[in-house]
């Protein structure tokens, strides 16, 4: 048989991976690939790092079966055909991405391969069900979060695919460039080696991730995922990311906890289609990446100024509100930030600073290990008000009750800001190792005073909402 070129993505695993499997089952030889074109080239700086932290795992995975991952830089629709060509293959494959930019680089090159004679054949991707395949009963898309949950709660989601234990690789490799020349971690710095001290990287540390997760912090995940000075999330998001877990794996694992009767497994699960959710809304509404998902939103008078004293206090963890700041020291930090947190930052910046969404979605882009474009942006839209949230968007949350409320022990803010401390934990002054030096910032520096307090805040953003008609 005539080798297929494997082409991998953001699919950094061996595991349950569908284009894979038809490889082999196509018989031949098999010449894994990946890529570094736009979609890699401008990742912001945490995410691209994260990623060739994954690819190494993924070469050394694929090394253990008896083959190569060859790594090529550039457009994919000239590299693929070029490799197509040194190699005599005949048929690629791949597995399906959602959002635009890659939908319509897989487009053309799927024409242009078709063209050519080849076979050219993509597989179900990062999802559960795919967007198109989730309709209303009327054909629509859902708008709504809890309506598709329940429309998909039932549905059947095949068993997860075996990793193979040999993959056939050709007699002769085509040539392939070094992961370090591509220097995806160069924007890092210094912050790359304290993030890496929190990254889990590669498809064998999700699973355990997964099975420590099942096996512990499930069972009180109804209550323990909003205590961001708790380990009470699953963290799976940032193997999610670049596909190191499917959802389908954490499906199963949440079914059998389910079965056995963990009262956290069914919100879980939820937890999963919400993501499902984001890139439904994705696919159906694509502009939610760039524009306000309500277009009534458009003349909102959000600043969009990035260097603004407010937007800089937010960003560097300085504005004086303690969940605000030790959450965005979190993130720098760890490259994540608990989910409560997320919700809170975001909602303080657009409503109590009067920030557009489009500043702090961007600075997500640029930090987060786990970032993901559908969830980043969903996220973003719904706690501004502009997305799809349910809830009225005069809501403002209160950063000061939200953190008596969720850190009454103070465990969180101790843990992140140093300031004022005797005896700060390692935590809390490696965020001054990790941040650039320009921002001249130490744990020695004072901590700084509310630049808008919770409730000058809410009375700003309720007093912009009632001039508005949305």
């Amino acid at each position: 048989m005539t080798p297929t070129l494997l082409w991998f993505r953001r699919d950094l695993r061996l595991q349950d991976h569908a284009a894979l499997t038809a490889a082999l089952a196509r018989g031949g030889p098999v010449i894994a690939v990946f890529i570094c074109d736009a979609q890699v080239e401008t990742l912001g700086s945490a995410p691209k790092w994260r990623l060739g932290q994954g690819i190494a795992a993924l070469q050394k995975a694929v090394a253990d079966k008896g083959n190569r991952l060859i790594l090529r830089r550039g457009a994919a629709i000239d590299v693929i055909p070029k490799l197509v060509e040194e190699t005599g293959a005949t048929a690629v494959y791949w597995q399906r991405s959602y959002d635009p930019a890659s939908q319509a680089r897989d487009a053309e090159v799927k024409a242009f391969l078709s063209a050519m004679g080849l076979e050219a054949k993509s597989f179900k991707g990062h999802l559960l069900f795919e967007p198109w395949t989730v309709q209303t009963k009327l054909g629509g898309f859902y708008k709504v979060y809890t309506p598709l949950w329940k429309a998909v709660r039932g549905r059947e989601v095949p068993e997860p695919l075996p990793a193979p234990t040999r993959i056939p690789g050709p007699e002769t490799y085509p040539s392939s460039e070094a992961l370090g020349a591509w220097g995806l971690g160069r924007a890092m710095q210094r912050g790359a080696a304290i993030v890496e001290r929190y990254a889990r990287v590669g498809a064998d540390l999700a699973q355990e991730r997964l099975a420590e997760f099942t096996s512990g912090a499930l069972r009180h995940y109804g209550e323990g995922r909003d205590i961001p000075g708790e380990d009470g999330t699953s963290k799976l998001a940032e193997n999610l990311a670049l596909g190191e877990i499917t959802p389908a794996q954490c499906w199963h694992a949440g079914q059998a906890e389910l079965n056995r009767g963990n009262p956290g497994a069914e919100i879980f699960l939820k937890e999963l289609v919400w993501r499902e959710f984001a890139y439904h809304l994705l696919h159906h509404t694509p502009q939610i990446l760039t524009r306000n998902w309500k277009p009534a939103w458009d003349a909102f008078p959000w600043s969009e100024e990035a260097s603004s004293a407010k937007f800089t206090a937010w960003k560097t963890g300085r504005t004086g509100l303690e969940f605000i700041d030790a959450a965005m020291r979190e993130l720098y930090v760890t490259g994540t930030m608990h989910n409560r947190g997320r919700m809170i930052v975001a909602s303080y910046l657009t409503k109590h600073l009067m920030t557009h969404w489009r500043l702090g979605q961007a600075w997500f882009e640029d930090c987060l290990i786990d970032w993901d474009p559908a969830s980043n942006a969903m996220g973003w839209q719904w706690a501004a008000g502009s997305g799809p949230d349910a809830a009225p968007y005069f809501r403002v949350f209160n950063p000061e009750t939200q953190i008596e409320k969720f850190d009454a022990d103070r465990r969180y803010r101790k843990m992140w800001i140093a300031e004022g401390q005797a005896n700060p934990p390692a935590s809390a002054l490696q965020y001054f190792d990790a941040i650039p030096r320009s921002w001249g910032l130490s744990a020695q520096s004072a901590y700084p005073a509310p630049i808008v307090s919770a409730k000058e805040g809410r009375e700003i953003a309720l007093s912009f909402y009632k001039t508005r008609d949305f």
